[in-house]
């Protein structure tokens, strides 16, 4: 049986796809700032669903190693001791 470099160049197209597509990851984006704080993905991204290039306050919480910021007290309230 003989395999036309055409269909050998298709074959080999599709295996090294289907082998990329396999070893392909999900995005290891943080859900952290959402579940911490109740707010949206929008709220980190500039897509409202989350993922992409992030606002500056995704930027902010991305600096501060993946924490929401301190909530700052409110008037007449005493710190923690």
């Amino acid at each position: 049986m003989t395999v036309s470099a055409r269909k050998a160049s298709i074959i080999v197209c599709h295996t090294i796809g289907a082998i990329w597509l396999a070893a392909a990851q999900p995005a290891a984006a943080t859900q952290k700032f959402a579940t911490q704080t109740g707010q949206a993905c929008g709220q980190c991204h500039v897509n409202p669903k989350g993922a992409g290039p992030l606002t500056p306050a995704g930027e902010a919480f991305k600096a501060n190693g993946n924490k929401a910021p301190a909530q700052p007290a409110s008037p007449g309230s005493t710190p923690p001791k």
